[in-house]
Order: structure tokens, then sequence, then C-alpha cells
């Protein structure tokens, strides 16, 4: 029997050049902080010699598909049970924290202890603006920074997720299950605080990332969408009756002036 392993792409049609992925912010309050998605690019240490990893299509194959999310905070954090076991999280940052202790609640959350995973394992929510959409099939997953080296590990895992992007537009957030609370959890403002990988139809096609504009249908269609996980447990579900609501359209690339 014959097995056909061509992954050639059409010459034209919608689907014959790179997918477009568009990046936005859900708000524009302290949008300075949030440094535009960039592509993951290993350090070019040895170029010269053929057999070099910089040279091998394999990982360059690997670095065109993932996408980098940096942290936008400084953020030294302890974990502590009071005097009843209340779970809490600690500023130990102090007065020195880059952001004010009463600030520090709207950007970082920690789970209600009944949601967690593993009781011995804490879950923190790092709440972020940043949304991705497309106007073709693009499943967006969300997984740790592998390839940054950290010479004081993270004392726990990030939680990942994979959906659709075209049809659940919606801000991602930084959760991650502390399996060391004894550790703190330290955050550094500019290093890589998670990838995005993104899978279209076809495994052949290159993908862009544009800056795209948060029109008034882009912003109905996350409104209908929005919030829902807090009234059904599967999400997944929705999906059809969000297609049927989605219009055709929804990424218009930014223009920049001049």
């Amino acid at each position: 029997m014959d097995i056909n392993l061509s992954f050639e792409r059409p010459e034209s049609g919608p689907k014959s050049g790179p997918i477009t992925i568009g990046w936005f912010l859900t708000s524009n309050k302290g949008a300075v902080l949030y440094d535009p998605p960039e592509r993951v690019m290993f350090r070019p240490a040895n170029r010269v010699h053929a057999k070099s990893a910089s040279r091998c299509p394999a990982v360059i194959q690997l670095e065109s598909r993932y996408f980098m999310v940096k942290c936008p905070f400084d953020l030294h954090i302890g974990f502590k049970r009071d005097e009843k076991g209340k779970a809490q999280l600690i500023n130990r940052a102090g007065t020195g924290s880059s952001i004010r202790g009463n600030k520090l609640g709207e950007v970082l959350t920690l789970v209600n202890e009944t949601e967690w995973r593993s009781p011995d394992r804490p879950t923190v929510q790092l709440q972020l603006p940043y949304c991705f959409i497309a106007d073709e099939l693009v499943y967006i997953s969300q997984i740790s920074a592998f390839a940054h080296y950290r010479k004081d590990p993270l004392p726990g895992t990030i939680f990942g997720g994979r959906f659709p992007l075209n049809l659940w537009p919606r801000p991602l957030m930084w959760a991650f299950e502390w399996h060391e609370p004894e550790k703190d959890l330290v955050l550094r403002r500019g290093e890589p605080l998670f990838y995005c990988q993104f899978e279209g139809e076809g495994p052949d096609r290159p993908v862009q990332l544009v800056e795209a504009e948060r029109t008034p249908e882009l912003q109905t269609y996350m409104d209908q969408i929005g919030g829902v996980v807090n009234y059904v447990n599967q999400t997944f579900g929705l999906f059809k009756a969000a297609e049927a609501l989605r219009p055709k359209t929804l990424l218009k690339p930014k223009q920049r002036d001049g």
C-alpha cells in the first residue's frame, strides 16, 4: 500500500500562504507594561559548522512554531497559612516591591483551595490582557518556557492549555501549581513567562503574528462568549454555538501611523 506523506501546500487560495494570527490586549490600562509576543529564538552560538544545531532544519522548524510572552512584573511571593489554617500569599518584597500592596491582588490571586488539583499544591493565577484571534482554524497551546534556562528554577509547574483561538478568543492567564510552597515564587519582568504554540490544519504553513485592532465586532463577540466558565463546566461544548454567532472576519491588522 502506498502512503503519501507529502505536505505540499497549494500554490494559491486562502490557505496557500502563512497563517496570520492577530494578538491584542483586552484593556489599554497599563498597556506600556506588556511587551509584544516574540518569536522564540535560541542563542545563535555556533552557525559556522554545517552540523551546528543553530542550522539544523528541525531546530529551525521548532523555533518557528513558538512565540514567547514575557513577564510584565517583578514579583517575589511566599506562601503561608494563618493561625486558622487559611492559605495566604505573602509579598516578600515588602515596601521594596515594584507593585503597591493594594494593587498586587489585582494581578495575582490565590485560587480557592477547593479548586486546587492537589491539596498540598497551592494554585496561583497571574491575570494578563494578552489575547489572540484568527479567521481560520488555529489551535493555541500555552506551555512553559522550556527553552529558557533559570538559575533558580520555579518551585512548581504551570497549567498549560489548548483551544481553538479562532472560536474562543479569550485573555490568557498564567496559572501556576506550587509543588514546593515552602520555596518562594520569584518572577522577573522581561523574562519569558510562557510560550504559545500555534497549529493550523496543515503542518507545513508558517505562522505570522500581527497586532490586531480591538474592533467593535471583535469586542461584541468576546462579550457574547465571555464569562461562561462561571456558569457551565464544559465550555468546549459551546463551540458550535459560538461558531454560529461569530462574524466571518474578526482579524483586522492594526495600522500604524507613519
